[in-house]
């Protein structure tokens, strides 16, 4: 059965993972952590849900979302964050905001969707194959080439192409970028694009995996999607990729060898150990500051 579980935790961890990627990118660029996240994740999944059962089409009804998700961000940084950046605003200002964007998302979408749990389609397919004693969920192997494929492409994006040379231009110092004939403020909103991106992936899949959706769906992947952020080294995309599995197979294995009860516990077990042992995650280094 440990085989079993194993393919399990796989499966949630590179959920986990790109949901960390969302928090890396915004992390990497901003210095800021967005706590709105997990209500974009569930905002995102209402959409494509929304937009399904108007008989557009699966392809057609997740590139709506992603561009409608997206949008959202682009415009909420810039018609919040962007002003509390030109103020030189404290971050715990930026923070405080995302977490009232997040209510604020959240309570929407229960006036617009309502509060239950709803039915999604399993946009992936059902079936099940058995691999000897392990079973998979046609789901499941979509998860595991989606989630690779984007992992791949973004990282490849950031580290072979102008817009990515840009982003770690603007990472490094935004003043200098600027002065350099970068347009900073149009690499951020492609920052926060990309971030809305990858959580309507996610919400794409897990949704279609469970298939159901409610608005407050987001809430606790958000917080285990940060802690596989911390635990990789947040601002490093491949250190999100290697916390969010080590987060999901840590889960599964718990829930084979102690019970389902502890399983959301280890998430934030291993964040208090990661902190306590290497601050700075598997994959981060640590910022030098210049006085």
């Amino acid at each position: 059965m440990t085989a079993q579980y194993i393919v399990n935790g796989l499966t949630m961890g590179l959920i986990y993972a790109l949901i960390a990627i969302g928090y890396s990118l915004v992390f990497g660029i901003l210095r800021m952590i967005n706590m709105a996240h997990g209500a974009v994740y569930a905002f995102g999944a209402h959409m494509i849900l929304m937009f399904v059962t108007w008989n557009l089409g699966a392809i057609p009804a997740v590139i709506l979302s992603i561009i409608l998700t997206g949008g959202l961000l682009v415009a909420y940084d810039r018609s919040i964050l962007a002003i509390l950046r030109k103020k030189k605003a404290p971050g715990i200002a930026a923070l405080i905001t995302t977490i009232g964007f997040s209510y604020i998302l959240t309570n929407g979408l229960q006036i617009a969707f309502g509060t239950e749990i709803k039915s999604f389609p399993a946009l992936l397919g059902d079936k099940m194959i058995q691999i000897g004693n392990v079973k998979f969920a046609f789901s499941q192997v979509y998860i595991l080439v989606v989630s690779i494929l984007l992992l791949v492409g973004l990282t490849l994006m950031i580290n072979k192409t102008k817009i990515g040379l840009a982003m770690r231009a603007v990472e490094q110092n935004s003043r200098a970028a600027d002065l350099m004939g970068i347009n900073a403020k149009a690499v951020i909103s492609v920052t926060f694009f990309l971030s809305g991106m990858s959580a309507v992936i996610a919400a794409l899949l897990l949704a279609s995996y469970y298939q159901t959706v409610y608005p407050t769906m987001g809430a606790m992947i958000g917080l285990k999607g940060f802690s596989a952020s911390v635990l990789g080294g947040i601002g490093s995309l491949y250190g999100a990729a290697v916390g969010g599995i080590i987060l999901g197979l840590a889960e599964s294995l718990t829930v084979q060898f102690l019970s389902g009860a502890y399983r959301d516990a280890v998430a934030f077990i291993l964040l208090f150990l990661i902190l306590i042992i290497r601050p700075n995650g598997l994959f981060g280094k640590a910022k030098i500051s210049k006085v």
